[in-house]
């Protein structure tokens, strides 16, 4: 096929079906740089009204992608979706790069885009899934946490307990837990799982309460005797703590996040925690340090955020992560080398350190109506003229 594709071209060089037909082949072939050549070239020689201008910058949003440019890639996608709305795979692309920026709720609703317009694609159904903890509205949240038995059928109210819990089951599912107990039992107790759609395209087993607390249990269980195998005296296992002092173990003789991670890691022969005689790095006292400063921001009216929302402001604002923080009302505590915690300024009467505040209130009525977002004559003059806070080069618009 590529071969005849080039004789087409060879013999008539704006031939626009033969060029994308190159293209098309070269891409399969992952030839980025024959592929981008042709894409570039059938453009040149498209007319304005060609159906095919929406596919290729699309597909050049591909290449960008293939090749880490998210930036470039991020320009394609949303080109061609200036001249198609419903591109399928610009919707998917474009949640990708928001979602690898950490922009979750961002790329979530790209995801849904797509599903909208092509129920049956597997790759943005399967990230939408991913992402349920972050984009899913309080009463979804709730319905969901019904479905699984984790709540009450006459609860009406989601509270920040069931918030947590949703997440810790949502985040064994996605750990393949399902399987994990199919493996384990010759025969699952039935009231461990329950399956959604089932018969359908969209079939879709999920944990219940019970079938979340005996995997945890099992695998608490499954952790304490890869430890003893790699040398930890059976005295000290429950008090094993990861590299930043915390505990792998709960009360209940269940992992903690990062005590899942130690336990995966002490699969592949990595020792990543700490005896009960080994010292925490960083020291104490740092940690302490840490800890009073961030009770100082919070008595000063600030209130933390997650990196996610840190994104979401970016792409909200197009102001750099700099700006945020000298203008707009961000704070930065830096914990460690690679950890930092983000707050912003709830408790303000200048309209310019409020915006960041605005901003993560706005994001967060999204899921719960019950939030109230303040009032920012800043951001809203700036809106009433379609202007963006920041220019091109995220820093501010004076």
């Amino acid at each position: 096929a590529k071969d005849a594709f080039a004789r087409c071209v060879k013999m008539d060089a704006s031939n626009v079906d033969a060029l994308l037909s190159l293209a098309g082949v070269l891409l399969t072939q992952d030839d980025l740089n024959g592929a981008e050549k042709y894409f570039n070239e059938a453009l040149k020689n498209m007319k304005r009204n060609s159906p095919y201008w929406s596919y290729v910058y699309s597909m050049l949003g591909d290449i960008a992608l293939k090749r880490q440019q998210n930036d470039q890639a991020l320009k394609m996608y949303s080109k061609s979706l200036e001249y198609n709305a419903a591109n399928v795979n610009s919707l998917v692309g474009k949640g990708v790069i928001v979602e690898y920026q950490g922009d979750k709720q961002g790329a979530a609703e790209y995801y849904r885009s797509a599903i909208a317009v092509e129920p049956m694609n597997l790759i943005a159904r399967k990230r939408l899934v991913n992402l349920e903890p972050d984009y899913l509205t309080d009463e979804e949240m709730l319905e969901a946490l019904k479905q699984r038995y984790a709540v009450k059928p006459e609860a009406t109210e989601l509270t920040d307990a069931d918030r947590a819990l949703f997440s810790a089951i949502h985040r064994d599912e996605q750990r393949q837990g399902v399987t994990y107990l199919k493996n384990k039992y010759p025969k699952m107790p039935a009231e461990y799982v329950v399956t959604l759609n089932k018969g359908t395209g969209f079939e879709r087993e999920i944990l219940t309460l019970d079938g979340y607390k005996a995997l945890e249990k099992s695998i608490g269980q499954d952790a304490f005797n890869v430890f003893n195998r790699a040398g930890v005296a059976v005295r000290d296992i429950y008090s094993l703590r990861d590299m930043k002092g915390n505990k792998i173990y709960t009360p209940e003789s269940t992992l903690t996040d990062s005590g899942f991670y130690v336990y995966t890691e002490a699969l592949k022969n990595r020792k990543r925690f700490l005896l009960p005689s080994e010292s925490v790095p960083p020291t104490p006292a740092f940690l302490a340090q840490l800890e009073q400063r961030q009770e100082e921001l919070k008595k000063a009216g600030y209130i933390e955020i997650s990196r996610s929302e840190v994104k979401m402001l970016e792409n909200q604002t197009f102001c750099s992560e700099d700006t945020l923080r000298r203008n707009l009302g961000l704070y930065i505590l830096n914990m460690s080398k690679n950890e930092r915690r983000y707050f912003v300024q709830s408790r303000s009467s200048d309209d310019k350190l409020g915006v960041s505040y605005y901003y993560v209130m706005s994001s967060r009525k999204k899921r719960n109506p019950k939030v109230k977002v303040p009032a920012n004559a800043l951001v809203e003059t700036y809106a009433l003229y379609g202007y963006t806070l920041c220019a091109s080069d995220g820093k501010l618009i004076q």
